[in-house]
């Protein structure tokens, strides 16, 4: 999952540098206490917190405090943490922070542990565990959960407007004039005054509802706002992932699909980016506000849990290359080096990493668990409450997905490439200013 990374993240940076952690631990002090536990995701900490409950059953030396909080806060409450010697023993770890943060030295590297326990590391999704090593060919961290991006829509919108659901299924899109899912979105924009995007007299300055939700501007990885259609144009975040060293904003590809996506506000069929500050997208679908919202798959609980609306799901539109895309993401847990209790919360990993655990948190049909196994059942979860989940699982099995973009000075990238695309989402700029922004990230690699 992906927010801003904020502002006392990115300014205590060099002070993670200049920390120093140490791993070590006394096995006496360690097989015993409280392990501290940090996750962000509010609907997933119920699953946990059984699984915490279980982990203490059967290590009753062993008990787990769990914190949960926003996106926001967790980032830079963890990294004061990490300052001031205050941070978790193990914690929800991301794609986007890990590089830095296995850098900087302030995760423990869990090698010996994962040989000597005889973790299956061919049990989870394929990718999943190898995305857990650093540049240093170090493990940091186990798979927890999986995501990729879909288009989720009010039934009873289409229904008015006409347009079924076998048409979300088959959505087009291209730069040049949006294809298929520029005219679904128009369609299913309405005006104050009835009139829908298409139609003569459509009044874009006075909406009622918007054929397409705004997340935000996208920062420097547009997980839910842009990367699914940039990336059916055969272009790509940076030169190799994981670990590339060169960003490329500046491709005209990719310019061209920013300038389409940013024409969308404009001609009012999306919500201009200084309405969406301070609201959630989801609460806004849930309001009447917009028709489809691209998001994740972590969010379908939350979707299809608001009352009387009817959601459905549909996959993200085939590119003009003849291929769909999602951003495949990859939760870990890590533990923090600076840990007086290692060989815990090394147990809490493995049993966060666990079929009994991730099987604990599939039943809840809230994400997809990294386990092959643990993943089939929470699709028959969500399937027995009446959810039909392929639009994401169709990424994994067709293999159209693409990574989080995985690099060193995430931090310092997205300080510079939030503003940039803000800028560009809404209108302020052409995207052509990209390419000097571009410059300012990929200087940060030289």
């Amino acid at each position: 999952m992906k927010k801003t990374l904020g502002a006392v993240a990115v300014a205590a940076a060099v002070a993670l540098s200049m920390s120093a952690c140490s791993g070590s631990s006394s096995s006496a002090e360690a097989a015993k206490g409280e392990i501290s536990y940090w996750l962000w995701d509010a609907n997933q900490l119920p699953a946990y917190q059984q699984c915490a409950d279980d982990f203490t059953k059967a290590n009753p030396d062993v008990t787990v405090k769990i914190t949960q909080r926003g996106w926001d806060d967790y980032w830079s409450t963890l990294t004061n943490g990490f300052v001031g010697g205050t941070a978790p023993d193990v914690f929800t770890n991301h794609l986007g922070r890990y590089g830095e943060l296995a850098e900087n030295k302030q995760l423990l590297a869990i090698d010996e542990a994962v040989e000597k326990d005889n973790v299956d590391l061919t049990a989870y999704n394929e990718g999943l565990a190898d995305l857990w090593v650093g540049q240093d060919g170090k493990r940091y961290g186990l798979p927890k959960d999986w995501d990729t991006i879909g288009l989720f829509y009010n039934k009873a919108m289409l229904a008015s407007a006409g347009v079924t659901e076998e048409q979300m299924k088959t959505l087009s899109w291209n730069p040049e004039d949006g294809g298929t899912y520029e005219d679904v979105i128009a369609h299913l924009t309405v005006d104050k005054s009835g009139k829908r995007g298409d139609e003569a007299g459509f009044d874009k300055n006075n909406v009622a509802v918007y054929g397409l939700g705004l997340n935000g501007g996208g920062d420097s990885s547009g997980q839910t706002e842009w990367s699914y259609l940039t990336n059916t144009t055969g272009w790509s975040h940076t030169d190799k992932n994981p670990w590339g060293t060169k960003y490329n904003y500046d491709d005209p590809k990719f310019q061209e699909s920013m300038e389409w996506f940013a024409a969308l506000a404009e001609k009012g069929y999306m919500p201009k980016l200084e309405t969406t500050v301070g609201a959630a997208m989801a609460d806004t679908f849930a309001a009447g506000k917009s028709a489809i919202n691209a998001h994740g798959s972590w969010m379908t609980g939350q979707y299809t849990g608001y009352k009387g609306i009817e959601v459905g799901i549909a996959p993200t539109p085939v590119g003009p290359e003849g291929e769909r895309a999602s951003m495949f993401n990859g939760l870990a847990d890590s533990i923090w080096a600076g840990t007086k209790k290692k060989d815990a919360s090394i147990k809490w990993v493995e049993y966060l990493a666990s079929a009994e655990c991730q099987d604990v948190v599939a039943s809840k049909a809230v994400v997809f668990p990294a386990l092959k196994a643990s993943s089939d059942k929470a699709a028959e979860a969500f399937k027995a409450k009446g959810v039909d989940v392929s639009a994401f699982t169709e990424h994994v099995k067709n293999k159209t997905t693409f990574l989080y973009p995985i690099t060193d000075n995430t931090a310092k990238v997205k300080g510079i490439m939030e503003p940039a695309m803000d800028a560009v989402v809404s209108g302020k700029a052409p995207a052509s200013s990209l390419t000097q922004a571009n410059e300012q990230v990929n200087a940060l690699f030289k």
